[in-house]
């Protein structure tokens, strides 16, 4: 891995290089490439999701036969929270609170929710990206039993940064659950247990990198715009041999 990091470095200053050479002189080149790689290297998540989207490419996509043999685990889990529960078009969607791409998605997952009532989106928490994503998941999790996931959910997604536990519990004060019944549900074991499943799940499916979406059958890794989802949930509607 450290290996990889250090040529992906080594590439983005390499492919930066030309744009940098035009128009601007020496001094302003070394300040712009010492800028790019002190966001680099204090941002390293957004390399290790570069790498993770292109390993989750590289693996392909799963088949009809294997999504089918885990259609209840992936589509009818209930300890899994979903949005729109009565939707009959069924939107599975990876996720990490950490990842930046997921993060992008959110208003465009958002219009969908609200545009097409025909959706159902189900929430796999992958908290992949460290211990902040876990503390977030887990705290999400747990905010199923006062029935304000959802609410949490996008409140977690619109936060930028760290998610150390004060920070989630302050978040989840800000939003109106009760801090005190989530700290407890937090050490629930089937809060565990269900991002075990979550890992497994994806592990099954080949799946290394968030954000991950299924879409009916349609397999699609890495992050896309709403255009995209549209014609996705609109080919699943007439065509989907697992929902």
């Amino acid at each position: 891995m450290r290996r990889l990091l250090v040529v992906l470095l080594g590439l983005t200053l390499v492919l930066a290089a030309p744009v940098l050479a035009q128009g601007i002189g020496p001094e302003q080149k070394t300040a712009i490439e010492k800028l790019i790689r002190d966001y680099i290297l204090n941002n390293p998540e957004v390399i290790i999701e570069a790498l993770e989207r292109l390993e989750n490419r590289a693996a392909g996509q799963p088949s009809p036969a294997q999504l089918a043999a885990v259609k209840d685990a992936m589509f009818r889990d209930p300890e899994t929270p979903v949005a729109n529960p009565k939707g009959t078009i069924p939107v599975v969607e990876f996720f990490d609170y950490r990842c930046g791409y997921c993060k992008k998605m959110v208003p465009d997952m958002r219009r969908l929710l609200q545009s097409e009532t025909g959706v159902r989106v189900i929430f796999k928490d992958l908290p992949i990206l460290g211990p902040d994503s876990v503390i977030a998941a887990r705290a999400a999790l747990a905010s199923r039993a006062q029935g304000k996931y959802e609410t949490y959910h996008f409140a977690l997604m619109d936060t930028k940064g760290a998610f150390t536990e004060p920070r989630v519990l302050a978040i989840a004060k800000e939003v109106g659950l009760d801090v005190e019944r989530l700290k407890r549900d937090m050490a629930d074991p089937r809060i565990d247990a269900q991002i075990d499943a979550n890992l497994a799940l994806a592990k099954q499916l080949n799946i290394r990198g968030t954000p991950t979406l299924i879409i009916g059958d349609a397999f699609v890794p890495g992050s896309v715009d709403f255009d995209t989802l549209k014609k996705l949930v609109d080919k699943a509607r007439t065509s989907c041999s697992v929902c």
